[in-house]
């Protein structure tokens, strides 16, 4: 047998697929499919996937992962891995959903029951064996942006046909289905807002440091230092000159600015941001052919005219490429921020670890996770776009 694309055998032992294999191995025999608990905070007894579900849906799901086992393993062709992913993860995620109600006393409103080990190795296995597929198809960027829509769509469905809603992680949500949507709101807009400060400034200052390389050196050397700083030191450091600022500033305590809240958050992120900005603007113009300007100089182009018309679109993929690196870790910073009144999906996972409520935590972690991903997939996506239009 073999593969129509390459002209290689289709079957063959490929080592990522033997280490899929061997997760799913340990996630069906040795990890439990979910976790049951009396009450929200008391420890959880594990229960394996025969004990989750009917016997005839758990021999099922076994028999299924195997097979993705052993595609992952023996078959070469694209297609047929990503078709046996895909296939893994629509069966898998709504049969925790099921366990959820299945292992749950009838009329009992205290106990939780949460995804195990178990479930979330299968999920990784699955997932990588889909990363791994989609990689080697090598998709475009407008085919992986279709990826990514279908996958938050299918996401979308499971969660809005109530198939989870037996989860302790819905049951969390719906107790908090309004503060999560405002948290989610403050998460994004530091996250966000503080990529958009560092943009309008770090821009310029990369620029700067293309034409006077003089004051390069000392300016990366900053930021550098303030990219070392810890996160939880770096909100200490602010809150002090931010307190004394709004105790002695009535204008600046009536825009929100205090020693603690979203404004040291704010510039912590944006200090952060400022270092991949303003060194992949001066790397990305450092990159600019010599003889695309001197043909621009040549034709009468003015310094700005070179700068804003030939030198920043040309270095512009290796800008946005600093601009992912921003954004990503940005969205994971801001879960910080919730320890110092900032808000956040940081806020979730900081009252969960407290009350060591898990699915608390997962509640926060998630849509970061989530919204991480997307992220990059997006830029990433339009990064490659840029790099086609300038070809």
């Amino acid at each position: 047998m073999f593969d129509a694309a390459t002209g290689r055998p289709a079957l063959f032992l490929d080592r990522l697929g033997a280490v899929i294999a061997l997760l799913i191995g340990v996630a069906l025999f040795a990890a439990p499919f979910v976790t049951y608990r009396a009450n929200r905070i008391v420890s959880g007894e594990g229960r394996m996937m025969w004990d989750s579900v009917p016997i005839a849906m758990a021999f099922g799901l076994m028999a299924l992962s195997v097979a993705v086992a052993l595609v992952g393993t023996l078959v070469r062709h694209r297609f047929l891995r990503l078709a046996a992913a895909v296939v893994g993860l629509v069966a898998i995620f709504p049969a925790v959903g099921y366990a959820a109600l299945f292992v749950t006393p009838p009329d009992n409103t205290f106990a939780r029951v949460s995804p195990g080990t178990g479930f979330w190795l299968l999920v990784f296995a699955f997932a990588l064996l889909c990363g791994d597929s989609l990689s080697r198809m090598r998709l475009g960027p407008w085919m992986r942006l279709a990826a990514l829509g279908l996958a938050v769509a299918a996401v979308t469905l499971l969660l809005t046909s109530g198939a989870w809603n037996g989860l302790s992680l819905l049951k969390e949500y719906a107790n908090r289905a309004d503060s999560f949507w405002v948290e989610a709101r403050q998460h994004v807009l530091l996250a966000v807002g503080s990529l958009a400060a560092a943009v309008v400034v770090g821009l310029p200052i990369g620029m700067l440091c293309h034409r006077v390389p003089s004051v390069r050196g000392a300016i990366l050397q900053v930021l550098n230092i303030i990219q070392t700083v810890p996160s939880i030191a770096l909100f200490g450091i602010l809150m002090v000159p931010l307190g004394l600022l709004a105790a002695n500033v009535p204008l600046a305590a009536a825009l929100g600015i205090r020693g603690i809240g979203a404004a040291p958050a704010f510039i912590a992120l944006f200090l952060y941001a400022l270092l991949p900005v303003v060194a992949n603007t001066v790397v990305g113009l450092d990159q600019v052919p010599a003889t695309v300007v001197d043909a621009a100089r040549g034709m009468g182009m003015s310094k700005r005219q070179r700068l804003f018309g030939v030198e920043l679109p040309l270095a512009f993929p290796i800008i946005l490429t600093g601009i992912r690196i921003v954004l990503v870790q940005n969205l994971g910073l801001a879960t910080i921020a919730a320890l110092i009144g900032g808000g956040g999906f940081g806020t979730f996972i900081f009252q969960g670890v407290g009350q060591t409520a898990m699915d608390l935590v997962l509640l926060g972690a998630i849509p970061t996770v989530a919204l991480s991903f997307a992220a990059a997939v997006i830029l990433d996506a339009v990064i490659d776009m840029t790099k086609g239009a300038r070809a």
